[in-house]
């Protein structure tokens, strides 16, 4: 009895990893009670700091049924590595239904990885209806290259001393303004006292001949 309940395992999982079909052998997968999950991470397995990338994992039922996320409620944490325990994850990206060519509505999240670097992914899943499935626990490690488009230090700091610069230069440049133009206004005030004196002036001489003719 206890041989051919080994046997029908055995034939239940060689069924169930030959459903799974060719990823199972280029991709990662992980076996929780009677789940498994095939991850895969996109670009090509192969992500890089500060670049969009995509990770999803392929859940199955013993036998080959796909489980959707649907029927779990999932939730996915980023940790960096090496991993201490009680350590908070640096990232909790949004899970959503994806479905591709193998597999329908399977979860899916969208991550930006900060940094370089070791990095663990861990979905985490129960079931939507009671008794449908045991809760489970997969984890995943990646390796993150660096990025092309990531921020550097030097990027960023090269305006600060030219905006400093400009901050330190408006207030000569303002005080310089006012200066001018209080010269120029008294210059203004001087020429036209200038315009009125010549012209009382000469109006009063013309007064005085008109009263010596008479």
């Amino acid at each position: 009895m206890t041989c051919r309940l080994s046997l029908n395992q055995t034939f239940g999982w060689t069924v169930f990893l030959l459903l799974l079909g060719s990823p199972a052998v280029a991709h990662n997968i992980q076996r929780a009670g009677n789940i498994a999950g095939v991850w895969h991470v996109e670009p090509n397995h192969n992500p890089k700091a500060g670049e969009p990338s995509t990770a999803w994992v392929a859940l199955t039922r013993r036998g080959g049924q796909t489980l959707s996320i649907e029927q779990a409620k999932c939730q996915m944490a980023v940790y960096s590595q090496p991993r201490k325990a009680g350590s908070l994850p640096v990232l909790q990206p949004t899970v959503k239904a994806v479905s591709n060519q193998e597999y329908q509505s399977i979860p899916s999240t969208d991550i930006v990885f900060p940094t370089a670097g070791l990095y663990q992914l861990e979905l985490s899943c129960a079931p939507k209806t009671q008794g449908n499935f045991q809760p489970f626990l997969l984890k995943y490690d990646v390796a993150v290259a660096p990025g092309t488009t990531a921020l550097t230090p030097r990027a960023t700091a090269s305006p600060a001393p030219k905006n400093l610069a400009q901050s330190q230069q408006t207030p000569i440049s303002s005080a310089a303004n006012q200066q001018l133009n209080q010269s120029n206004q008294s210059l203004s005030t001087w020429i036209i006292l200038a315009i009125a004196t010549f012209t009382v002036l000469v109006l009063g001489i013309l007064v005085q001949r008109q009263s010596m003719k008479r």
